[in-house]
């Protein structure tokens, strides 16, 4: 058994940590992937004590040094974790001091753990929002957006229930999810708010006598404000909660999308292909084509979903101000992180390669009443009660299931056998092509309607990438 190290806080400890302690209570084997923002705060924090005259600027510009050559190995891949610091912080501090010596102790001044790990999350989370999921977002969307220009016309089934509805365009149906995803974006740009708050000069969780000048540090890492109140600041973790929620809802989009294009990838549907470099194959079967990619960005929500459950759990019981549990947030957060952003990913390039049979939407569409609708409102334009319409067509429907014909296959008689206001110009509502042109309400379904989305999400995201 391997000789426990000297922990920076054992000095009042009468026995050294056991083995089976230091495994059990490590995090550097998970938080590691923090080091960036643990080097940027340490440097905004030297400056700023240097600025305040807590230490000179030439211990300052050593520490700099120092952490920036620490930077540079890590870039490179030469540095070595050394696995009895616990954690990141303590790992860069102990590389720090036995590099630079003296000026390296001055570092933790007027700084706990517990407000430097609240920085580097919210960091890495603003971070994670702005330069990895918002981007992503946007790649999703306009993807979206050109396979919606490309089909803006094409006429295929909508579905309520899994029963066929009412045509709509394939245009449409794709901005249908351009608007989900435009709510995701806006949650994890209104979340960013409040994770742009800055924590450092919390302390433990009551602050420091030493004069600190906490704002000088929030203006050099580029926040907008510095918490309120020292003990929620050590202790919230309610901005990693915001963002694991906000992924939770973005990934239960991306897992309708998949569930959809799986079922219209079936030989029942052959609604759309999806290019083979997206599907696997059979290792018994040869003639397979698998639509494996979605159904993994179907399951893979799990893992999302987990984490937000996971950090409910974590945090559900903490008393006040930081608790050790807290240590387990970054495995939640980094694991949502990393998964959406692989699923935004393949998703917008799935998107990108997946063409729609608009052949068979077409015949799709021409099968099983979907023009029944406004067929009904056809009868309201001629003065019909809404009520009383929908009971006629609903005869009609029942007549025409027992003759196997479709509306359009009826006689003007038989139209006017249930309603005598029925003129020959019926037969222009009737039929899916037909009826997706005579869509008059705001945000229809229809093609005019979609080449005006289309517009708008054009200038929207060539306006917005953030």
């Amino acid at each position: 058994m391997s000789k426990p190290s000297q922990k920076s806080w054992q000095t009042r400890f009468s026995q050294p940590a056991d083995a089976l302690t230091e495994r059990y209570v490590e995090s550097l084997s998970f938080d590691q992937r923090l080091w960036q923002y643990d080097i940027v705060g340490s440097i905004a924090h030297a400056e700023m004590l240097a600025g305040v005259g807590l230490i000179t600027r030439s211990d300052c510009q050593a520490i700099k040094r120092g952490l920036k050559a620490i930077e540079a190995d890590i870039t490179a891949g030469k540095f070595k974790w050394e696995p009895g610091c616990e954690d990141v912080h303590m790992a860069i501090e102990t590389a720090l001091i036995q590099r630079i010596g003296e000026p390296g102790k001055r570092l933790h001044t007027a700084r706990s753990r517990n407000d430097q790990v609240a920085l580097d999350l919210r960091l890495y989370t603003r971070d994670a929002i702005d330069l990895s999921i918002v981007p992503l977002l946007v790649d999703l969307q306009r993807a979206l957006v050109n396979a919606a220009r490309r089909y803006a016309d094409a006429v295929m089934p909508a579905y309520t229930h899994l029963q066929r509805a009412q045509p709509i365009t394939v245009g449409a149906y794709l901005l249908a999810y351009v608007e989900q995803f435009q709510r995701d974006r806006e949650r994890f740009l209104d979340a960013r708010r409040r994770v742009n708050v800055c924590p450092l000069g919390s302390g433990a969780l009551a602050g420091s006598t030493l004069p600190i000048d906490r704002q000088a540090v929030a203006r050099r890492l580029a926040f907008a404000a510095v918490t309120r109140n020292s003990i929620d600041a050590t202790g919230d973790r309610d901005f990693v909660l915001e963002f694991l929620a906000a992924a939770a809802l973005c990934a239960g989009h991306l897992s309708r999308l998949a569930e959809d294009w799986i079922l219209y990838t079936s030989q029942e549907f052959q609604f759309i292909a999806v290019a083979e470099s997206f599907c696997t194959g059979s290792s018994m079967m040869p003639q397979k084509k698998n639509p494996d990619v979605l159904e993994l960005v179907r399951g893979k929500v799990g893992r999302i979903h987990a984490a937000l459950a996971g950090m409910l759990t974590l945090t559900k019981g903490l008393p006040q101000a930081y608790n050790r549990d807290l240590q387990e947030d970054k495995i939640h957060l980094f694991s949502a992180h990393d998964t959406l952003s692989a699923s935004l990913e393949i998703t917008a390039a799935v998107v990108a390669n997946t063409t729609f049979n608009t052949g068979r939407l077409l015949a799709a569409s021409e099968r099983g009443f979907l023009d029944a609708t406004v067929l009904a409102e056809y009868l309201v334009n001629k003065g019909v009660p809404f009520r009383q319409a929908h009971q006629q067509v609903g005869r009609l429907v029942a007549q025409c299931e027992k003759a196997d014909h479709e509306l359009a296959d009826l006689t003007i008689d038989d139209f006017r056998r249930i309603c005598s206001k029925v003129d020959a110009e019926v037969f222009d509502y009737l039929g899916a092509a037909n009826v997706v042109q005579r869509y008059r309400s705001e945000g229809n379904a229809g093609p005019r309607s979609v080449a005006r989305q289309i517009r708008f999400w054009q200038r929207e995201l060539s306006a917005n990438t953030s």
